[in-house]
């Protein structure tokens, strides 16, 4: 099995599982970041951590160009089955569960962080996202303070690990070096950081204590480029 990553800025991820691609988090248009708009994107799957307007806001027109099957909190699936995505193409899960798709298997974890959708309506539970595919074990952290339980999402080890470390609205760097001791994965990389000034943070330096404080390999992905997990 060949797992690549490519970051499209922010927490947007195109993850390839084999010939399957999955879309995390699409926020293109509107993200000063991204090297491509919504209508590039390729995808077999979409997923949606949570509502918000910065993991979701391109979710329905890629779904609907492509037929892609979107899988997100049940909240959100419902929300976007109102906004127009096909029916049969939405998944709509929880926390703890799991789904079984041709690229493997995903599931959701739990995530502090909160959950409203653009307009303003219930968003459910922002949730973390764990791959499982062809021995390999992926997490995204999403958008989430720190906590303990990430413990036992290292149970059975992590080929990677991606975490948000803007501040502000998630944990910021020195609470993802805790997070990468606790996770323990081979390889981790930032997200959600430089999109706007608020959460604007020195990636390099972030790095630079994962090596001294953890026996992880950090990863500061470029915009746009792709490479191996």
């Amino acid at each position: 099995m060949t797992a690549h990553l490519t970051w499209f800025g922010h927490s947007t991820w195109l993850l390839e599982l084999d010939s399957h691609k999955i879309l995390i988090d699409p926020f293109l248009n509107d993200n000063p970041k991204a090297p491509i708009e919504a209508d590039q994107a390729e995808a077999d799957f979409i997923v949606v951590s949570h509502g918000h307007f910065d993991h979701v806001q391109d979710a329905v027109s890629i779904a609907q160009r492509t037929d892609a099957v979107v899988m997100a909190n049940f909240e959100v699936g419902n929300w976007l089955k109102a906004q127009g995505v096909a029916e049969d193409k939405v998944i709509g899960m929880n926390p703890g569960g799991g789904v079984s798709q041709p690229f493997g298997h995903l599931k959701l974890t739990i995530a502090h962080h909160s959950s409203s959708m653009p307009d303003g309506s219930y968003g459910g539970v922002a949730c973390g996202l764990l791959f499982e595919s062809g021995g390999k074990r992926l997490y995204f952290a999403c958008d989430t303070a720190l906590f303990v339980d990430m413990k036992l999402i290292a149970a059975g080890g992590l080929d990677l690990a991606v975490l948000p470390i803007g501040d502000l609205f998630t944990m910021g760097p020195a609470d993802a070096v805790e997070a990468t001791r606790m996770l323990a994965p081979k390889r981790v990389a930032p997200c959600h950081y430089d999109t706007w000034p608020p959460i604007a943070q020195d990636a390099a330096a972030w790095a630079d204590q994962v090596r001294r404080n953890t026996g992880s390999e950090p990863l500061v992905p470029v915009v746009g480029e792709r490479f191996a997990v």
